[in-house]
């Protein structure tokens, strides 16, 4: 074969090839965004699968690795402008669908089957958790203007988590769990660290020093290291003053109007 003949069997490709326009671009990111949420079910099914084979730390593992795909999936959504270029399909409901599992359901049946609870109170306490974050995830004002969860945001892994590692009573547990179900029906401010802007830098350094922190304490419960104890309990009362100070501004706004 000549040279010209290769060039132009070359230009002729170059002419005919398909060219993938813009908006086909989009659509892949889209369906990209989509599927990276989508993978927040299978670390549903292997949590649950880590419950069946009796590994509590894997389960918290797996419901860790949800929570993070949770935390980045909604910005990754919004880069890509997931409403506008697949306006057939509903992102937040494949969002709400997921947080069930791994926010509510999974840490429901861990509860279920590792923490301790009193006498004749599980079946009820299992059924609270369920149904207050019902009315959570169908709650239209569940944020604030500025993105703060107003509520428990259901955040029952999270629980789960903190009493698998401090270990309280069984009626301490019990009346956590009541008192955060509750909670769900008040206007208390519950931080977003990846959607509140003031503090934004601040909120996500301390989120990732807590889920660092939590996964040394998981991995090596029931021993812990008291500086790791004690950095994991400095995050977490970072967030609790966070949400109390955001919600008494919002009290003493109100009180003054």
């Amino acid at each position: 074969m000549t040279p010209s003949r290769v060039v132009t069997g070359l230009l002729y490709f170059l002419e005919n090839v398909p060219v993938i326009s813009t908006l086909r671009i989009a659509r892949l990111k889209a369906w990209g965004a989509h599927g990276f949420t989508a993978t927040g079910v299978v670390t549903a099914f292997l949590a649950t699968i880590a419950l069946f084979e009796n590994q509590p730390k894997a389960c918290l593992l797996w419901l860790g690795v949800a929570l993070i795909v949770d935390g980045l999936d909604g910005a990754l959504a919004r880069k890509v402008n997931v409403q506008s270029v697949l306006p057939g399909f509903d992102g937040s409901v494949l969002d709400l669908v997921i947080d069930y599992l791994t926010y509510v359901f999974i840490p429901a049946l861990f509860i279920y089957r590792y923490i301790p609870l009193p006498d004749y109170t599980l079946l009820l306490t299992i059924s609270l958790i369920l149904v207050s974050s019902l009315f959570c995830f169908c709650n239209v004002n569940m944020k604030s203007k500025d993105n703060y969860f107003q509520g428990f945001p259901a955040a029952w892994n999270v629980v789960t988590l903190c009493i698998y590692i401090i270990s309280p009573t069984p009626w301490l547990t019990l009346i956590t769990i009541i008192g955060l179900a509750l909670l769900t029906l008040t206007r208390i401010k519950f931080l977003h660290p990846f959607r509140v802007r003031r503090f934004m830098p601040i909120n996500i350094a301390v989120t990732s020093i807590w889920l660092l922190c939590s996964l040394s304490l998981v991995v090596n419960h029931p021993s812990s290291n008291p500086m790791v104890i004690g950095l994991w309990l400095a995050m977490s009362a970072y967030f609790l003053g966070i949400c109390a100070w955001r919600t008494s501004v919002e009290w003493l706004d109100s009180s003054r109007a």
